[in-house]
């Protein structure tokens, strides 16, 4: 294992799928093929449809098969978020009734985390889970629930105990969302995009078994599946090959195009430094030695940025779980989305106002100046980033709080 190279896997991994590979197959039947195969998340063990291997391998693999001209696994919050909480803290049972239908796409996932107050605070979540007989029962509200309008099932985190602080009172469990008492509604925000959603939990029921973890422990869960957010894994894109056809890359084209519909806004968001220097050069202000400079300053944070990426690629491709260097590109992306969108307002002027007029590039400029807010909030605001890399980075002590150790039901009181 220790000898194992990128380019042994790439050998291995082209082996086979030159042998299994079937253009004319259905996207489910040919993902069947690849669970089948271990290749699908070569890290895994071989129980749980891997291959034991290092964790840089699922990249690798999945990179090599795209190359190849076929498909890999589904993108979203299935794969990148549920798929690991399940693998890395769920019972045989649940690993056995889900990570298999989640790899091939049968099963698609939203996360019901945040609450219209509990969002940051995430632990101080009010959502209810009581326990009938060998269910629980669910009651309360979830907000910013992407794809939560198209999904299948959810990672969800409820109150289980209001008598104990209020990170021990927490439960993580799988639900079903297309039961009654589910209810679904999407929110449209300020750029006119609808990629949230608000889910109204009304005695929605989830089994007893589909609990992961230990019950009032789903803190500890939660964080695991945090980590992988903030490490940038809850979004990824996809290409194929040149002459990829068929059956199975015509569904998975369509996939993909549904997947990224929600995200369509995603790039605006983080400020599009990439439109700076070509909408300086369009208006006649490339020269203008005010702007150069900010332009400067907004391209040498972007490139620091990059490399501190690079770095946390590095360390999962080494194995090593997601740390504080999430947190610190949390923050990064979200100056650089400030910093874009206040070079972008110098050089639109007025007119970036505008969502419609004769370069049709003022209306990505419009976008992006409505859309970099989110940037500061979604996956975790840039406080809680600061006291995340504060007490884990540099040992400061925790912030103040009135509510620690005090049992949930007496916060406020």
């Amino acid at each position: 294992m220790a000898s194992l190279t990128e380019r042994d896997v790439e050998r291995e991994v082209l082996e086979w799928f030159h042998g299994a590979w079937d253009p004319n197959l259905s996207l489910i039947e040919w993902r069947t093929r690849l669970v089948e195969s271990g290749w699908a998340v070569p890290s895994w063990e071989p129980r749980w449809h891997g291959r034991g291997l290092p964790a840089w391998a699922d990249r690798v693999a999945h990179r090599a098969i795209r190359q190849a001209g076929g498909v890999a696994v589904p993108l979203g919050g299935g794969m990148s978020l549920a798929a690991p909480t399940i693998y890395d803290h769920a019972s045989d049972e649940l690993k056995s009734k889900f990570l298999r239908e989640t790899i091939t796409g049968e099963l698609t996932w939203c996360q019901l985390f945040s609450e219209p107050g509990a969002g940051s605070d995430l632990a101080g979540l009010r959502c209810t889970a009581v326990r009938d007989g060998d269910e629980w029962i669910i009651n309360g509200q979830k907000v910013w629930n992407t794809m939560a309008h198209d999904a299948d099932m959810a990672i969800l985190v409820a109150r289980t105990d209001w008598d104990v602080p209020k990170h021990a009172g927490i439960t993580y469990f799988l639900i079903d969302m297309r039961q009654p008492g589910v209810e679904v509604r999407q929110i449209v925000e300020m750029n006119y995009h609808d990629s949230f959603n608000e889910v109204f939990l009304t005695d929605a029921r989830v089994p007893a078994t589909d609990v992961v973890g230990d019950i009032n422990d789903g803190w500890k869960v939660a964080r695991g599946t945090l980590a992988h957010e903030r490490s940038f894994a809850s979004i990824g894109n996809v290409y194929f090959a040149p002459d990829a056809h068929g059956r199975v890359i015509d569904e998975a084209k369509a996939e993909a195009a549904e997947f990224n519909r929600t995200y369509e806004w995603y790039p605006q968001r983080m400020g599009r430094a990439d439109l700076v220097i070509p909408r300086a050069e369009a208006r006649g202000v490339s020269n203008n030695p005010v702007i150069r400079q900010e332009m400067m300053k907004l391209y040498s944070f972007h490139r620091a940025s990059e490399w501190t990426a690079e770095r946390a690629k590095a360390a999962r491709a080494l194995g090593k779980p997601p740390g504080s260097e999430g947190s610190i590109g949390k923050l990064a992306l979200s100056r650089i989305a400030r910093d874009a969108n206040h070079v972008h307002s110098v050089i639109a002027g007025a007119q970036g106002m505008l969502k419609t007029g004769d370069d049709p590039q003022d209306a990505v400029v419009a976008e992006i100046l409505v859309s970099t807010p989110a940037q500061s909030i979604a996956g975790g605001t840039d406080e809680i980033q600061h006291n995340i890399l504060g007490e884990n980075v540099l040992g400061l002590p925790k912030e103040p709080a009135t509510d620690r150790g005090v049992a949930f039901k007496d916060v406020g009181k």
